[in-house]
């Protein structure tokens, strides 16, 4: 079974067609959130900060971080990201002790977060373009981390899942020429908004099994996109999850803070025999527990983990 190794200073977590579907929470990111991205530009960390304990709180295993905000003093990401990157990454692995997956367009922000993360984190990302190619996989190589391949190459992305299997393979081909192996290639097979292209679901569906089947390699995808432009659209993504999960997929990058998403996944798990004698599923039930008697999701987990802890220090 191919299994993707991350670690943090002090945990490992591991993606693997046999382990519990992992969470790569998506919050700590300034795409489309102006108020996260106009703090960061003046020094302020208390959202990022928010957002990282909450997020590890409602059951992210992972944390994506992207520092990717256009300055209005400095529209160059080139050299206002990479400093930004590296303070981020050393603030978020202050606060939680998950791997992170190091997000970025700007290959110098990259070996910023590289250089200041510890552990094993995962790369976000490289595609099947020839110039990404050549400046990115050296980087993982460099640092023996394990990066997400996207499926779009220079012509752009693709609505024909085989030309974006086809990138796919090009990708885990030229990595394995720089000595990277398969088990360090998370490919993301692009999920397109099902209210635009309505095959996108049974596309990716079968386009993660044949990743699965003929490359060996694990998943993952940006979850919400299945449901761009809907209304109730996490009712939307709470059914495409473990359909994904049945299919093959292995994580997603999400907003975890959405219990429904959450319960979603944490079914997935039970049934598809990944949580061991269901102790997840009545832990989380318990979350559940305490979000209709008022508490938030986030209030929730950490009181149900507490609880569990202090159980644990009784039997001792």
């Amino acid at each position: 079974m191919t299994r993707t190794v991350l670690e943090s200073k002090t945990r490992t977590v591991t993606i693997g067609f046999d382990e519990p579907f992992c969470v790569i929470g998506e919050r700590i990111n300034p795409t489309g959130r102006k108020k996260l991205a106009a703090e960061l530009e003046a020094g302020d960390f208390s959202t990022v900060e928010k957002d990282a304990l909450e997020q590890v709180a409602c059951g992210a295993m992972v944390l994506d971080v992207n520092a990717g905000v256009v300055y209005n003093s400095n529209p160059d990401p080139n050299q206002t990201e990479p400093p930004l990157m590296r303070q981020v990454i050393e603030l978020v692995q202050g606060l939680v002790d998950v791997p992170l997956c190091i997000d970025s367009s700007v290959p110098a922000a990259l070996e910023a977060g590289l250089a200041a993360a510890q552990g094993r984190p995962l790369l976000n990302s490289v595609t099947g373009e020839e110039e990404r190619l050549e400046r990115v996989l050296p980087l993982v190589r460099k640092y023996n981390v394990p990066v997400v391949a996207i499926s779009n190459d220079d012509t752009g992305i693709s609505e024909d899942p085989d030309i974006r299997f086809a990138v796919a393979k090009k990708i885990v081909e030229r990595a394995a020429d720089f000595g990277i192996p398969a088990c360090d290639i998370v490919v993301d097979p692009l999920v397109m908004p099902v209210g635009a292209m309505a095959s996108a679901g049974r596309q990716v569906f079968a386009l993660v099994r044949r990743l699965r089947d003929e490359l060996g390699v694990n998943t993952t995808c940006g979850a919400s996109n299945i449901s761009f432009g809907l209304p109730q659209r996490h009712g939307v993504n709470a059914a495409f999850l473990p359909m994904a999960i049945a299919a093959g997929m292995t994580s997603a990058i999400m907003n975890p803070v959405r219990p429904v998403e959450m319960e979603a996944i944490r079914a997935a798990n039970l049934l598809m025999n990944h949580d061991a004698n269901g102790a997840d599923w009545i832990r989380f039930s318990r979350v559940l527990d305490g979000i209709a008697a008022g508490a938030s999701f986030a209030e929730a987990s950490t009181a149900v983990t507490a609880a569990g802890s202090g159980r644990r220090r009784r039997r001792g």
